[in-house]
């Protein structure tokens, strides 16, 4: 099952591009996020130990996030309990201070009885990570957005 949310904020492509990159901090604003470590990284290419609740659930793997600076985030893992994650931040300008920002997930449980339960609970949880996403930036760059960053 494919979920997919997004929105415009006020932000250029490369600020929106630096906070989903910044994926240890996740935890702290991305509600469901228990922990996110940085394993190691190579070029653009990171590899992360996640632990993410959703509802009841409980999952607990590494991923490797591919970094497209700065437009699209890909973030991938095929490790239990996992048949296939896939979760991508996709950012596009849409005014010279402006952009935005989409994330598309796709994930097959190797639980049914999981799979179910993340089923119900994705679409809700894709818009909360958009709006977590647009308050963090508010905090890190202000209301108004870089403009008024003097």
């Amino acid at each position: 099952m494919i979920n997919e949310s997004g929105g415009i904020l006020p932000y250029t492509c490369e600020q929106a591009f630096d906070l989903a990159a910044d994926i240890e901090r996740y935890p702290e604003f991305l509600r469901g996020w228990i922990s996110a470590r940085l394993l190691r990284r190579e070029s653009n290419v990171c590899y992360v130990d996640q632990v993410v609740g959703l509802g009841p659930v409980r999952l607990q793997f590494t991923s490797r996030a591919v970094l497209h600076r700065p437009e699209r985030i890909d973030v991938t893992s095929t490790e239990a309990p996992f048949r296939l994650f896939s979760l991508s931040w996709r950012i596009s300008p849409v005014a010279s201070a402006a952009c935005r920002v989409g994330v598309v997930a796709e994930i097959e449980l190797q639980s049914k009885i999981t799979q179910r339960i993340v089923n119900q609970i994705m679409p809700a949880a894709m818009d909360d990570i958009i709006a977590a996403f647009a308050a963090r930036a508010h905090r890190v760059y202000g209301v108004a957005g870089p403009a008024n960053r003097g």
